[in-house]
């Protein structure tokens, strides 16, 4: 940059030389820098709209990259939700029918999540739903991991007593075949003999000679010992556990006390003719969880598949009761 410049001076008719001041020069090198700001503006912007530099390019390739793993893993997820779905159906419809006991709570199996917004720091992004999505989907999950493993703890303890429980539940006929004379009455509606109206018969009856030994079918305590007028005469209610009872009345003897704890197949008494009854015969009941339920369906260790047939057959007939 020269050092002078030349102004025409209209008095003299003449140009002069005038040199730079020190304010001439910043206000040059304010307009170059200005001008140079312009032009480095224009460039990075032009090269940002049509250009891609290496590491966009490397930043997008990842992008994409974990786009496609988020939606493998939104996949893979919701398999694994299906199978544990399916292990929670068998546990509740085979592994805790075999031991008896109730499906598992639902409301355990599905707990509700409450309180304040547990996503709130992913929103606002790009890709704020899918994270959601994904995060809420595991965190379901690990609910349900949580719950099978409490149902599966107590199926182990359930296993863990397999062996005391198949000999506590009812499980034989509480009079041999060889001394029946017919299994007069099953459970359901019958006619009651002495009051003729049709009433639910909770349980059945086994007639044979009076004096016929009458075995518990499992392993039990005895919980009541009665000696009654009406009703069910003299009887015996066993308290086996897991939810079962069995009661056994109309005996002409009994041959066990309260508080004694009995064996399957031991005697307990001799059928009799005691109590509300026409005849002598057993009524023999089952009672789960509080419940009166068909006897019939207990007597699979001494029946054959064929006779198991023929018993619910003779049982299930709407014929009177003896009591």
């Amino acid at each position: 940059m020269a050092r002078y410049r030349y102004r025409y001076n209209p008095e003299q008719l003449q140009y002069e030389k005038v040199p730079y001041t020190w304010s001439d020069y910043l206000i040059l090198g304010v307009k170059w820098v200005g001008f140079a700001g312009v032009v480095a503006f224009a460039s990075i912007y032009i090269f940002n709209s049509y250009f891609e530099s290496p590491k966009q390019r490397a930043l997008e390739r990842e992008v994409e990259y974990l786009e496609g793993q988020l939606a493998i893993m939104g996949s893979e997820l919701e398999k694994v939700d299906h199978v544990l779905s399916e292990i929670a159906e068998r546990d509740d419809n085979i592994y805790r029918n075999i031991f008896g006991t109730e499906p598992f709570p639902e409301h355990l199996r599905q707990p509700g999540v409450g309180g304040t917004d547990r996503m709130r720091d992913l929103r606002g992004f790009d890709h704020s739903q899918t994270i959601i999505q994904t995060r809420e989907r595991l965190s379901k999950i690990q609910r349900k991991l949580v719950a099978q493993s409490k149902s599966f703890d107590e199926l182990f303890s359930l296993a863990r007593n397999k062996e005391e429980m198949l000999a506590s539940i009812p499980a034989i006929q509480p009079v041999r075949n060889e001394d029946l004379t017919r299994v007069a009455s099953g459970y359901g509606y019958r006619i009651h003999p002495i009051y003729k109206v049709r009433k639910l018969h909770t349980g059945m009856d086994f007639t044979a000679p009076t004096g016929t030994d009458i075995f518990a079918t499992g392993d039990g305590v005895v919980v009541r010992v009665q000696s009654k007028r009406n009703g069910y005469g003299k009887n015996v209610v066993i308290k086996h556990g897991f939810g079962y009872e069995t009661l056994y009345a109309h005996m002409s003897k009994i041959n066990v006390k309260e508080g004694q704890k009995v064996k399957r197949g031991e005697v307990i008494g001799l059928i009799g003719n005691t109590g509300t009854s026409v005849g002598p015969h057993l009524h023999y009941e089952v009672i789960k969880d509080g419940t009166k339920v068909n006897p019939a369906y207990f007597y699979f260790n001494d029946l054959s598949p064929e006779q198991f047939e023929q018993l619910l057959e003779r049982s299930s007939t709407g014929n009177q009761s003896f009591d």
